[in-house]
């Protein structure tokens, strides 16, 4: 089924980009001297992403409350 193979490539493409942001969020922060709004941006950008994980995984899981 094409439409999963796609939910399921965007999905790893959204984890990947989450570590990355979550990596750049620990080396910003362990030097200390950082852009607070640049950072605060970061934080945001992945609390979306981990949103948007969020509503795939319910895509691709089965409904079990059926």
């Amino acid at each position: 089924m094409r439409g999963l193979e796609d939910l399921r490539r965007q999905l790893e493409e959204l984890r990947i980009e989450h570590r990355e942001l979550d990596f750049e969020i620990q080396r910003l922060t362990m030097l200390g001297s950082f852009d607070q709004i640049h950072l605060q941006r970061l934080k945001k950008r992945k609390l979306l992403l981990k949103d948007q994980i969020a509503v795939l995984e319910s895509k691709l899981l089965p409904d079990l409350t059926a």
